[in-house]
Formats: C-alpha cells, sequence, structure tokens
C-alpha cells in the first residue's frame, strides 16, 4: 500500500462555474470583461482550495510488470512473488496488531531478497520449490484468515482462538523463511570456506603467516564449512514446520 496525494477538483469546478454563470448574466465581449471574469475566478479557485485541501488516500501499488526471462519457471516465480509482496502490503495495512505487523515487515523483507537471489541465480530454483508451493501461500492464507476474523468486531471461542494460533506461529514462520534464504547461501559459504582454505595454505607454505594463525584459521574455515552444509539441507526445508489450524 502507498499513500498518494490527490488535489480536490472542488476548486476547479468553482473557477469554470464563475465563467459560465458570468457568461449567462452579462455579456461578456470586451477585454477588460475577461480580464475581470479571470480575476474573479482565480479568487474563488485561490478560496476553494483552502477551504478544500489535497486529500491523502492509501493505493494498492500494481505489481511492476517484467520482461520475461525465457525460463518459464522463473517468470512464474517472478509474478508469484510480486503478488505475493503486494498481498502483504495490503494486510500489514489492514491488520492493527503491531507484534503482527512486525511480523509482516519481516517476512515481506525477506521474502524479497530470496526472490532477488534465485532471480539472480535461477540454478537455485530448486531450493525454493516447497517454499513458493507451500509455506508462502499458507503463510498468506492463515494472514488472510486472521484479517477477515478480525474485521468481524466480534468476539468468540472459534475466532478468538484461531486468531491467537495465527499469532503465535508467526514467529516460527519468520523464522523458518530466514532459514530459507540462509540456505540460498550454503554453496556460496562452502565455496569462499575453500577458497580460503586454499589462500591460507599457499601463505603458510611460502612463510607469510605463523603456525598458530595457520591452526586458527583451518579451525574458523572447518567450521564455518559444518554450518553452512547443516544449515543448508535443513533450511531447504525450513523447520519443516507446520502451517496448518
Amino acid at each position: 500500500m502507498a499513500m498518494v496525494k490527490r488535489k480536490s477538483t472542488v476548486p476547479y469546478y468553482v473557477c469554470g462555474g464563475v465563467w459560465v454563470l458570468y457568461a449567462a448574466l452579462f455579456p461578456l465581449y470586451k477585454p477588460w470583461q475577461f480580464i475581470l471574469v479571470a480575476a474573479v475566478s482565480a479568487l474563488a479557485f485561490g478560496i476553494m482550495r483552502l477551504i478544500c485541501p489535497d486529500v491523502e488516500e492509501q493505493v494498492v501499488e500494481k505489481p511492476k510488470e517484467e520482461k520475461p526471462t525465457g525460463n518459464p519457471e522463473l517468470d512464474r516465480m517472478i509474478k508469484d512473488g510480486n503478488l505475493a509482496l503486494n498481498e502483504m502490503k495490503r494486510l500489514n495495512a489492514s491488520i492493527s496488531d503491531p507484534r503482527l505487523n512486525a511480523d509482516i515487515e519481516r517476512l515481506e523483507d525477506v521474502c524479497g531478497k530470496i526472490f532477488a537471489q534465485v532471480k539472480a541465480d535461477p540454478s537455485r530454483l530448486p531450493q525454493i520449490r516447497k517454499f513458493m508451493d507451500y509455506y508462502l501461500p499458507t503463510t498468506l492464507k492463515l494472514l488472510n484468515s486472521y484479517d477477515r476474523m478480525g474485521a468481524q468486531g466480534v468476539s468468540g471461542e472459534n475466532i478468538d482462538g484461531t486468531m491467537q494460533r495465527v499469532e503465535k506461529i508467526m514467529g516460527t514462520v519468520v523464522t523458518a523463511f530466514e532459514k530459507q534464504l540462509d540456505a540460498l547461501f550454503g554453496a556460496e559459504a562452502m565455496d569462499i570456506s575453500t577458497d580460503i582454505t586454499v589462500l591460507e595454505n599457499l601463505m603458510q607454505r611460502e612463510g607469510l603467516v605463523t603456525d598458530e594463525l595457520h591452526e586458527a584459521v583451518t579451525d574458523t574455515v572447518n567450521d564455518n564449512v559444518s554450518d553452512a552444509s547443516g544449515g543448508a539441507a535443513a533450511a531447504t526445508d525450513p523447520g519443516d514446520i507446520r502451517l496448518q489450524l
């Protein structure tokens, strides 16, 4: 959702009305008469602008039209991703719970980064297939249900209980989505760790680093490789959470 400031049309109608009214009541063919009407209409326009200020209103931003990439699966991800991000904006504007608003904002930010990474490297598409087919649409379904129930303006066992469960699970969803984003960097992290190991070993053979530094760096790199491997495996299926009421 975006805030757009729109000018009131009333001053323009009043300005035009001055010309029509004068022409209907008095002759309008001499230069001084045109000057008089112009001055009166300008004065009326200024007064009405003060009385009728600009109005701010929320509008739903249309998804950006992007050129096809030639990869049908990537094009579908981009289209569905843009729709999901816009739906999150709409829901965030409609829902008034501060804690849930913060979760939705975080989800929107993380999803945007996931889509950007996959768009830059389409080979990562298989990693987010379950995310796109289940986790993301189910999360939007839960938030839409929460929004509809909250709009009823009544309390009840079903409405209150369901809304509380949605509020509770959103923190878990945020964590799962963050793990999905982290998983996209698993292969890159291992490549970087390998490069660091080769570089450090080369410098050690050339006598450019001490043995103590060599051991410290090697231990750090090995820990990073283990973390990257484990994180990638776990986040491909982010937390294996179940988004069901």
